[in-house]
């Protein structure tokens, strides 16, 4: 059984201020998403799941089914995708959503917007980041290791040098973790940055500490998870339990690192830290497209992809 990659892709144009999912920043016009769905089949995976909006779902279907045609699996059979949706009340019954919130639930919500399309082991991914070759072999090679398996999850740690910015800081999950690998728990750190010295600073959020010497091959979150299909059970019952107390809430979100953590602190299941080699970037701001468009014309040329993609 081929796993599954699951792409968070509806909250992606809000601060972006236009569909960057259908942005084209490779040479050809290629996606970020299309690299990612691109280096994903060559790994192993067999179906592509979009978490989208419902404004833009019949926009993205139309396009997406067009561009993949007559793009197949390693195994020569056809590269499935669904789609399906993340809306403010799609929550469970007996919960009344707050009229007045207008934010998503986040993270760990729009993966669970996934539980009646996936029964396969699946990646999670962001729709607007950029992982590399390297991240999804290890994912694809880890799930398939992983198929029969119940509570046993992974998320892929990127060194901190890594994933930093030109443009300025960045926040950061760092990933902590035991003799095993195994994660114990991830804190949150802002304004993360390579100062003049040559040292990497920022500003945990966790204990408020500001100006903190972090280690540049930390690992840390850039939301690339990887999960066996009992992972939604257990989800759909911690999100159950952060409504009874957040329903009425206008900017409270469920994240997937808070889900793991309920999970490992009820000894419900493990999450292997697995380190990547590979470089992250991604899009969040306009301004930060040319610095991207110009990194894959770099990967073309250097043969890593080829152009078109498909």
């Amino acid at each position: 059984m081929k796993p599954t990659l699951l792409v968070l892709a509806a909250g992606m144009g809000s601060r972006y201020g236009s569909l960057k999912q259908m942005d084209g920043v490779g040479p050809s016009g290629e996606t970020i998403i299309d690299y990612s769905i691109y280096d994903a089949v060559n790994a192993g995976f067999g179906k592509v799941v979009y978490v989208v909006r419902e404004y833009f779902k019949e926009q993205m279907e139309t396009a997406v089914k067009e561009k993949y045609k007559n793009v197949k699996c390693i195994d020569g059979t056809p590269l499935e995708f669904v789609f399906v949706t993340q809306e403010l009340d799609k929550i469970p019954a007996g919960y009344t959503l707050n009229p007045e919130r207008q934010k998503p639930w986040g993270t760990a919500h729009a993966v669970l917007m996934a539980k009646d399309a996936i029964h396969e082991p699946f990646a999670v991914i962001n729709g607007d980041d950029y992982y590399g070759k390297e991240s999804f072999t290890l994912l694809a090679d880890w799930l398939t290791a992983h198929e029969n398996q119940t509570g046993n999850y992974c998320i892929v740690g990127f060194e901190l040098d890594n994933t930093l910015s030109e443009s300025g800081g960045v926040s950061r999950g760092i990933c902590y973790y035991d003799e095993n690998k195994q994660l114990t728990g991830i804190a949150e750190h802002l304004n993360i940055s390579l100062e003049k010295d040559g040292k990497v600073y920022g500003d945990n959020s966790v204990t408020g500490e500001n100006h903190l010497e972090l280690a540049g091959k930390a690992l840390c979150s850039m939301n690339m998870w990887g999960f066996t299909p009992d992972y939604f059970e257990k989800s759909d019952h911690i999100f159950k339990s952060f409504l009874d107390t957040n329903i009425g809430e206008l900017k409270k979100e469920y994240y997937i690192p808070f889900a793991v953590d309920e999970i490992i602190n009820h000894q419900e299941g493990k999450c292997e830290v697995l380190s990547t080699p590979s470089h992250w970037f991604g899009v969040t701001y306009k301004e930060d497209r040319p610095a991207v468009v110009a990194k894959f014309k770099e990967l073309v040329e250097q043969g890593i992809y080829p152009t078109p993609l498909h």
